[in-house]
């Protein structure tokens, strides 16, 4: 250590206030203890792979714009700062597409210049770029070329054959494994954070502990963290957050995120269910365990609130102190269920928090997980067909039906509600069922959401599922009816059901349907109906 820096100083790297949250050329060092500490900490991606191949493939004169865009904070400028002065003789790079050369251009304008000078010199261009960046410069750019290309790559087709775009998107930073989810980036990173060896990071963690002045919680957190099933904890909870919330996971929000976990004032159990205005923290606290009602979790609050005597926490909050974590019958309820949610994973002491192991699953995750799979993952076997219609006909079709038919009476299995009339139901008889094919050819991969398809009569009508949908759809099928609260999920089912009253009107069957009686009316042929029930 080249500096005699604190361990909170050396965290403050981590923090998005700390001017190396983002990437610059700088000509002088900020101060070359914290360089150490920014340098250890860089975890190369599989995008940072594949940008030096296309850069090292380069040859001078060689006709060829690489496009490395993605989002604010996921990690662009590190990655093009690094390999800037590294590959300067071979490609021009312009490492920010918002900025100017001149204060009175605009950054399109910039950009204008940069494709221009690209034309006339073939000297081969990097640029990094954010995704809505290029969308503006698809409609407002004057280089048809590459505006046309950008287009393309925005839509999914086939770009320019000169043009290279490598998108963050692409490099997903979760993935659905069969067994469980991962997430390779995040869990490298917490991994580099904490090593028992080789870590400049814990060496200031072995000083402070040391020091006549320790920063005991401070400590505590680090080795909480340091406990690789706590890791794993906290990524079910960054996942949790990309599947419910829709919440991105980029480089900075993560090492932010981390330095809230260790550094805010209390304890890395209860820092991370605080809002705070880390992007992360703020979407997890919506999963603070202490706020599920459970009869396990609500005698527990009673009993601490009574002070009861416990012997088994007693023996639990002797070991914590190992961990340097004081927990005393002062300490809110709500604070011990946020540890025992951290170490549901672990073997820690008498182990007292497996209690709750029934209380914390993440049911709704593993469900999504199969289904997922299921569609992701077909192998167009008998067992996956099989798990597939049962999972269709048990809830997907049964959610529709119920939720379409939820303000009609009267309606047999397989009758779907059109209109009402005074108070008389319009209703016609539809087959819903799974497409088979549609699932087996479908190619798109993302752990957001999966695409499902129905097959309605001879249409094939897509919906696509995300965790939140298929939550409604769970509670739908047990008897749940969506409020107001649902409004953002219970969309999907309405553009299902208005395709469903689409099909059904032009059926040649139809019902008419009140408390008391029930009409049939068929279409024999053009000209001649067939009314049955009168």
């Amino acid at each position: 250590m080249t500096e005699s820096l604190s361990f909170r100083q050396a965290l403050s790297v981590l923090s998005k206030s700390s001017p190396y949250s983002v990437a610059t050329e700088r000509s002088q060092s900020i101060s070359t203890g914290l360089d150490d500490v920014k340098k250890y900490l860089y975890v190369e991606t599989d995008i940072e792979k594949d940008f030096e191949k296309e850069l090292s493939s380069l040859s001078v004169g060689q006709r060829k714009i690489i496009f490395l865009c993605g989002s604010s904070g996921d990690g662009k400028s590190e990655i093009l700062t690094k390999y800037s002065q590294k590959f300067k003789s071979r490609a021009d790079f312009h490492l920010d597409a918002t900025h100017s050369f001149n204060p009175q251009d605009t950054a399109i304008q910039t950009l204008d210049t940069l494709f221009d000078t690209f034309s006339e010199n073939n000297h081969p261009l990097v640029v990094g770029i954010n995704v809505g960046m290029l969308g503006n410069y698809a409609v407002e750019g004057a280089n048809e070329c590459v505006a046309n290309s950008i287009q393309a790559f925005l839509n999914n087709k086939p770009t320019h054959e000169e043009h290279v775009f490598l998108d963050f998107e692409q490099y997903p930073k979760f993935k659905l494994e069969v067994d469980g989810h991962t997430s390779e980036f995040a869990k490298s990173l917490l991994q580099r954070i904490t090593a028992k060896d080789d870590n400049i990071i814990r060496q200031f963690f072995d000083k402070e502990v040391e020091s006549d002045s320790c920063d005991k919680r401070l400590c505590a957190n680090y080795e909480l963290l340091s406990i690789d099933a706590v890791q794993d904890v906290v990524i079910d909870l960054l996942f949790k957050a990309r599947l419910m919330k829709d919440q991105f996971l980029t480089a900075r929000a993560l090492l932010d995120f981390i330095y809230h976990l260790l550094a805010a004032p209390k304890y890395l159990f209860d820092n991370l269910f605080i809002p705070d205005e880390n992007e992360l923290a703020a979407k997890i606290a919506e999963f603070d365990p202490a706020n599920i009602r459970s009869k396990l979790t609500d005698d527990f609050v009673l009993s601490h609130s009574l002070r009861l005597p416990d012997d088994s926490l007693n023996e639990y909050k002797k070991t914590l102190r190992t961990l340097n974590i004081t927990m005393t019958t002062a300490t809110n309820a709500s604070s011990y269920l946020r540890l025992f949610y951290v170490l549901r994973k672990s073997d820690f002491s008498n182990n007292y928090h497996q209690k709750f192991e029934s209380v914390f699953k993440e049911a709704l995750i593993e469900k999504y997980s199969n289904v997922w799979h299921l569609h992701q993952g077909f192998d167009n076997s008998s067992e996956q067909k099989q798990a597939l219609r049962a999972f269709y006909k048990d809830v997907v079709i049964t959610a529709i039906h119920k939720y379409n038919n939820r303000n009609a009476v009267g309606f047999d299995k397989g009758e779907f509600f059109i209109s009402k009339h005074n108070q008389y139901y319009l209703a016609s008889s539809l087959e819903i069922k799974v497409s088979i094919s549609d699932i087996k050819s479908d190619v798109e991969k993302t752990v957001a959401h999966f695409n499902a398809y129905l097959k309605i009569g001879k249409l094939t009508v897509p919906l696509q599922i995300n965790s939140n949908l298929l939550s409604l759809m769970l509670r739908i099928v047990e008897g749940y009816r969506p409020n107001k609260h649902d409004k953002n999920t219970v969309v999907l089912l309405d553009e299902v059901v208005e395709k469903i009253a689409d099909i059904a009107n032009e059926s040649d069957t139809l019902y008419i349907i009140n408390d008391k009686n029930r009409f049939k009316i068929t279409n024999v042929d053009d000209e001649e109906f067939e009314v049955s029930g009168i």
